[in-house]
């Protein structure tokens, strides 16, 4: 929301498509972080998992792209500041120095607070389509949060199996 305009809630469709821009920024802002995070990755099984999961946010785009031409509007995006701010958090995991297996820890840490804002994004999102009977906006929505919420599960596996072990030696 800029200094100068207002958004208007009044209804849930206008609602919906406030949560449709806002997603759609949040996917783009990712496109760019996810390539630094998988450069910084260590462990061979977390940087596959960052590459991966790029090609996936690229597809969530063209999701949301597609959603937004099924309602009759032009893909717009509003600045979605909550994954600005988890994005300059993980900033400060790429520039950071130390032990290897430690910054592959931090990365899965932030990759999972942007996984767990994108479930409840998406999850909120797919809730106002099916409110407004929009089952095709609700299903493409849907797969989305599938896929979030997968890639949340594969972070904690590669965590658990192999990032966080390799950290106990790293203690000082």
């Amino acid at each position: 929301m800029g200094i100068f305009t207002r958004d208007s809630f009044n209804s849930l469709d206008d609602l919906l498509v406030h949560e449709l821009k806002d997603l759609y920024d949040a996917e783009q802002q990712l496109t760019t972080a996810l390539p630094k995070m998988a450069d910084r990755a260590k462990n061979p099984t977390l940087r596959k998992a960052f590459q991966s999961h790029l090609q996936q946010t690229e597809k969530h785009v063209q999701r949301l792209e597609s959603v937004f031409e099924h309602r009759g509007l032009e893909p717009e995006r509003e600045t979605c500041s909550a994954m600005a701010g988890l994005i300059k958090e993980g900033d400060v995991i790429l520039d950071a120095d130390g032990d290897s297996d430690v910054i592959d820890a931090a990365l899965i840490a932030t990759a999972q607070r942007v996984e767990h804002y994108e479930i409840a994004a998406y999850g909120t999102a797919r809730c106002f389509a099916h409110h407004l009977n929009d089952e095709y906006a609700a299903e493409l929505l849907g797969q989305t949060l599938d896929e979030e919420k997968a890639t949340d599960q594969q972070l904690t596996k590669i965590a658990e199996g192999a990032v966080n072990p390799s950290t106990t030696g790293s203690r000082r």
